[in-house]
């Protein structure tokens, strides 16, 4: 059951979280929301608890205090869904994605194997019909530990895509990856955005931030510092201060 009613603008809800590591508070009753249908970014300076913060929505971490919510449902402690598997091939990485898949359950492949075949080509077109659209299909029996990191970010797009989520959490996707690369997942995660997927994304690289998200909301000190169209926090004295250590 829902906890309370649910506003249907608002996917994702952080509700006064707190987590602590060593007796260290590391987030200090901080509170979000995330809308239906933005790219939203989450920045601060380094520090400020981005990535904790992220690892409790995504389930990494369980909040000492305080509950997260996906559309009126909480979902704070659940586990994530692992990384991409180094020694198996991009398209069996993306095979192995969706759940409930027939041939998990061995009596189908004993009594029933034409029916965990069916299921396993549809799998399979959809998941080389994923590679192409982040255009890494020529990789697809690459091992995944042997790509770069820029094409890792875009495997984990595509298998992101595989699950089909409504809201997409994305950490640091502009870390290690070349310009070229750079534009293509901008452009991806745009195309992305207009199917109605909804992004959070943690972000250091500020040109990735003010070219993609809005709204951009900001930490420092383990909270929200605030929140606004990307000019509006850029110019933020506050935010200035935080950055610069004011």
């Amino acid at each position: 059951m829902n906890e309370e009613k649910v506003n249907p603008d608002e996917l994702l809800r952080v509700d006064k979280v707190c987590k602590s590591f060593r007796k260290m508070k590391i987030i200090d009753q901080c509170s979000l929301r995330v809308a239906k249908g933005t790219i939203t970014a989450l920045i601060g300076p380094n520090g400020a608890g981005k990535t904790t913060l992220f690892n409790l929505i995504s389930g990494f971490h369980k909040p000492d205090i305080g509950k997260v919510y996906l559309k009126g449902e909480r979902i704070d402690g659940f586990r994530p869904i692992s990384r991409e598997l180094e020694k198996m091939t991009l398209l069996e990485n993306l095979m192995l994605v969706p759940a409930h898949q027939q041939g998990e359950w061995i009596w189908n492949a004993w009594f029933r194997p034409w029916l965990v075949k069916s299921q396993e080509k549809k799998v399979r077109e959809r998941a080389i019909e994923t590679l192409n659209f982040v255009e890494l299909h020529h990789l697809k029996d690459e091992y995944a530990g042997n790509i770069s990191t820029g094409q890792k970010r875009l495997l984990e797009i595509a298998r992101t895509m595989m699950a089909d989520p409504e809201i997409i959490l994305l950490d640091e996707p502009g870390a290690g990856v070349n310009p070229t690369l750079m534009n293509k997942l901008i452009g991806y995660i745009r195309k992305l955005n207009e199917q109605g997927k909804t992004f959070l994304i943690v972000e250091h690289n500020m040109e990735l931030v003010m070219t993609l998200c809005n709204p951009v909301i900001v930490m420092n000190a383990g909270t929200i510092l605030t929140k606004g169209e990307p000019e509006e926090v850029r110019n933020d004295e506050r935010v200035i201060n935080a950055y610069l250590g004011g």
